[in-house]
């Protein structure tokens, strides 16, 4: 009888009965991902530098009107809590204080990405869509363009948009917030 391995796959409740219990501490850099509890990579400065950027832009063009959410937990179901590295949220009066935004409070999750493309344009980017996230983007550090996902349907995103540089662009929620990819040390900055 030939038996293999499986794997327990972790619901929200689990991981953090595991935060509790000190098996994970708060200094650990984790995420749960359909059930998995996934090492994020250390943050270096430059991307480090451009969710800060997109933090200042953001605060100060959306401050009243959405909730800038930089590196903190959504809630997208029973086994995933990922941590995008920016999300706009719809205005909450208690700011989340009681649970985790949800994705029918999220106008648009945010990856900055140069180590982690291939985990963010194949895991994250589908967990979103696969949620109804609205639209997402990917700040792609190696290529000098941000990737703009929208239209969450069957799994993913039908809609794509490389914007490179000298474009525009603007989130979907908030046109009339115009940004524009340079090819400066700013990858983003208001158009």
């Amino acid at each position: 009888m030939v038996v293999q391995p499986s794997r327990h796959w972790f619901t929200v409740d689990e991981y953090y009965e595991l935060g509790r219990t000190g098996i994970l501490k708060e200094e650990d850099r984790v995420e749960l991902v359909e059930g998995e509890i996934i090492h994020m990579v250390p943050i270096g400065s430059a991307h480090a530098s451009y969710v800060s950027r997109l933090d200042s832009i953001f605060q100060r063009l959306l401050g009243e009107i959405a909730i800038v959410w930089v590196q903190n937990p959504i809630h997208l179901g029973e086994h995933s809590e990922p941590q995008p590295d920016m999300a706009l949220l719809k205005p909450c009066r208690d700011h989340y204080v009681n649970e985790h935004p949800k994705p029918e409070d999220i106008f648009l999750a945010v990856e900055v990405s140069d180590t982690t493309l291939y985990y963010d344009r194949h895991t994250k980017i589908p967990l979103y869509a696969r949620h109804g996230i609205p639209e997402a983007w990917i700040v792609n550090l190696t290529n000098k363009t941000v990737e703009v996902y929208w239209e969450p349907s069957a799994g993913n995103y039908a809609k794509r948009r490389v914007v490179e540089a000298g474009q525009t662009f603007a989130p979907l929620a908030f046109p009339d917030v115009v940004l524009q990819v340079c090819e400066a040390a700013w990858i983003v900055k208001e158009a």
